[in-house]
């Protein structure tokens, strides 16, 4: 069965960070792209991040550069999503979801998670 597990969401102050993690079972993730996904309530789905299969390619929104950080570890059949000086406009369920080719589009992803909730507060 295959199955996307994201984790590592919870509530954190402006300026805060959180790392979320997705597990993948079921499938070896070595030959897929993940992205990551943000949608907030009454919004459409966003694009947040991606990384290639091999790690070696990684593309951002422009509204995460240089504060968000996408990697993965293949042996572990994991990909993580290091968030860092966290806005409340970050506040959203993220998503994880593999597809073969990397892309900002959620229509070329075959499997996605259930999500994690992510609040930036005060």
């Amino acid at each position: 069965q295959v199955q996307l597990v994201e984790s590592g969401g919870g509530l954190v102050q402006p300026g805060g960070s959180l790392k979320l993690s997705c597990a993948a079972s079921g499938f070896s993730t070595d030959s897929y792209a993940i992205g990551w996904f943000r949608q907030a309530p009454g919004k459409e789905r966003e694009f947040v991040a991606v990384i290639s299969w091999s790690g070696g390619s990684r593309d951002y929104a422009d509204s995460v550069k240089g504060r968000f950080t996408i990697s993965r570890d293949n042996a572990k059949n994991t990909v993580y999503l290091q968030m860092n000086s966290l806005k409340p406009e970050d506040t959203a369920v993220y998503y994880c979801a593999a597809g073969f080719h990397g892309s900002d589009l959620a229509r070329r992803y075959d499997y996605w998670g259930q999500g994690t909730q992510v609040t930036v507060s005060s």
